[in-house]
């Protein structure tokens, strides 16, 4: 099935400043508002991305636009992603921002979502080839449901964590912030290699 395909791609979404966001918010006075709205403001600004690409890429061909024109611009988009996350690895300071979640209100928090999940360049590219690629073989919008779903999993896992570990989670999500920082490029590089292969397999199959 068609999630399944592109259900790997939700790892892109959070890794990097949107699972370390997740964490802070996680550890911030009044947690779980700021965790609820951050998810929110996630699911909105997601949803909307992939929404859009689909409508566009379905109108696209609709229009006499060809299948192999479309999955060429998921490839080329697919290639500036795993290009940025290469250039961006060596980024391995959260930003100063980050430190300020710690006292975040739930509408900071639910822009944030909105911003971070939407409007990020990697985020942007991930969600477009999404609903490209959904647009492109033929399937309907309703098969990008559990890519959202699991993007927005992934982002609760800090909170549930907390409500899991109580104040064990005060010790071991840090632990896991820093391993993420320094190491989630790696995993987002695998990720995006495999979506390419099948992009690739695709246009020459």
């Amino acid at each position: 099935m068609s999630f399944l395909t592109v259900l790997p791609l939700a790892v892109v979404m959070v890794a990097g400043p949107q699972i370390l966001s997740a964490i802070f918010l996680a550890t911030s006075d009044g947690w779980r508002r700021n965790s609820a709205a951050f998810v929110l403001g996630a699911a909105l600004s997601i949803s909307l991305v992939v929404a859009a690409a689909f409508l566009l890429g379905d109108g696209a061909i609709g229009q006499g636009g060809s299948r192999e024109t479309l999955d060429l611009l998921i490839l080329v988009l697919l290639i500036v992603a795993m290009v940025r996350t290469f250039l961006t690895r060596g980024q391995s300071e959260p930003p100063e921002w980050m430190g300020r979640l710690q006292t975040a209100r739930p509408r900071l928090a639910l822009r944030l979502g909105f911003l971070l999940l939407g409007f990020f360049p990697t985020d942007v590219i991930t969600s477009v080839t999404v609903g490209s690629y959904l647009a492109a073989n033929g399937f309907p919008l309703t098969e990008a449901i559990p890519f959202v779903l699991l993007t927005l999993l992934l982002l609760a896992l800090p909170s549930l964590a907390v409500v899991a570990l109580g104040e064990r989670a005060e010790v071991t999500l840090p632990r896991i912030r820093d391993w993420m920082n320094a190491n989630s490029w790696i995993v987002s590089e695998v990720v995006i290699l495999f979506f390419i292969v099948i992009v690739l397999d695709g246009l020459l199959g």
